[in-house]
């Protein structure tokens, strides 16, 4: 290939270089095209960039125009970002990461990101470019600061990507990006035991056996899903997988996955009282022994959580003046409520099953058995203290 040598003018108030290049094109193919590129300001901010004859000027030129000349620019970089979503990174996504992660990562592309990034090239786009666009999010949505990382790690992820793909070189345009301070994070909601045994004592069944399953196991929302009934020995219950049910592009279907990491799978020990109320509940449906723990009775596939806090959670609580906090208000609870009995931090996080703990942590737990026994032991005391008042 020729080398070639670009055409500087001026415009307005930018210099521009107008040369050859391989692009990509909306159909995939690589077309030879005659684009632009801004190069500097005019006249620059200390008046270095005045003429063409610039020395500095020529550098810029002479910088780019040797990685395009060397071969280092490669045409799939002249991918807009939007190009590279829908091509290359959200099928990765979709293979790489959980369904729920998945959804989560096209939700925040959709909703925030992409209407930013739709012309921009992936060899074009600077930190400038990344500060820019997270400062708009930041003042059109009124994202908390959380949310607004989240963005910024979708749009790192996606550099790192191409890199990985030898499609970009260098520096992360993203690594140097600051992320605005975002709006306050509501307050997050813990249950304690008053409010659960309040709950327990007006939902329905099998609302209520689902409550209590999740307020004395700390188990998430695809954890509680996902359990099947050998899954549970009448001493513990063993968590094997998540299900989780949605639409990722692929339409509505059941997603079963292993649990997040390993520490997930670690058995969790059932208090007498709710091992009672799940035999009672087990003994409604037939007695099973195979099966999802919370079925639908129509389908036969796992119920539908959204539809139970719907139909009958929120009526019973809202008769009965209580508010419904979301599913993950019980296993903040659980810690809660283990903390007010006096149970230590590593033990607790343990019964949680967190993967984020320290090496000493990661040895703790291979003894923390008995200690979570007698921790589980003693919130059934005050559990059931509580509904003997009742």
């Amino acid at each position: 290939m020729r080398k070639q040598k670009g055409y500087l003018y001026r415009k307005g108030s930018s210099w521009y270089l107008r040369y050859y290049d391989s692009v990509v094109q909306p159909d995939g193919r690589i077309a030879r095209r005659q684009v632009a590129k801004r190069i500097a300001p005019y006249p620059g901010l200390h008046k270095e960039y005045r003429s063409k004859d610039s020395v500095l000027l020529k550098e810029l030129v002479d910088e780019f125009l040797y990685k395009l000349n060397s071969g280092r620019l490669q045409p799939e970089s002249t991918m807009s970002l939007e190009q590279f979503w829908d091509g290359v990174y959200w099928p990765h996504v979709q293979r790489q990461k959980r369904p729920s992660t998945a959804r989560s990562y096209r939700q925040t592309w959709k909703d925030y990101v992409e209407v930013h990034c739709r012309a921009i090239r992936l060899r074009d786009f600077r930190c400038f470019d990344g500060e820019r666009i997270l400062a708009e999010i930041d003042q059109r949505h009124q994202l908390t600061h959380s949310s607004l990382k989240r963005v910024k790690s979708l749009l790192s992820g996606m550099f790192k990507n191409a890199k990985r793909k030898g499609i970009l070189d260098g520096i992360n345009p993203m690594q140097d990006v600051s992320i605005p301070q975002g709006k306050e994070s509501k307050e997050t909601h813990a249950h304690s035991l008053e409010e659960i045994t309040r709950m327990l004592a007006v939902l329905p069944e099998p609302a209520a056996t689902v409550v209590a399953t999740a307020a004395f196991t700390g188990l998430g929302l695809s954890e509680l899903r996902g359990l099947e009934w050998p899954h549970y020995d009448g001493r513990q219950i063993n968590v094997c997988q998540s299900v989780w049910e949605g639409n990722i592009g692929t339409g509505t279907r059941l997603h079963r996955t292993d649990p997040k990491t390993s520490k997930r799978k670690a058995p969790v020990p059932v208090i007498g009282f709710l091992a009672k109320k799940l035999d009672a509940y087990r003994l409604s449906l037939g007695n099973p022994e195979s099966g999802w723990v919370f079925p639908s009775l129509k389908t036969g596939r796992p119920l539908n959580f959204n539809n139970l806090v719907r139909r009958a959670i929120k009526p019973a609580l809202e008769s009965a003046g209580l508010q419904w906090h979301g599913w993950h208000a019980f296993r903040r609870g659980l810690a809660t409520n283990l903390y007010r009995l006096g149970v230590s931090d590593k033990t607790v996080q343990a019964i949680l099953r967190h993967a984020n703990v320290s090496t000493t942590m990661t040895h703790y737990v291979k003894s923390v058995d008995e200690d979570a026994v007698r921790a589980m032991q003693a919130l059934e005391k005050q559990v059931l203290s509580r509904l003997t008042v009742q």
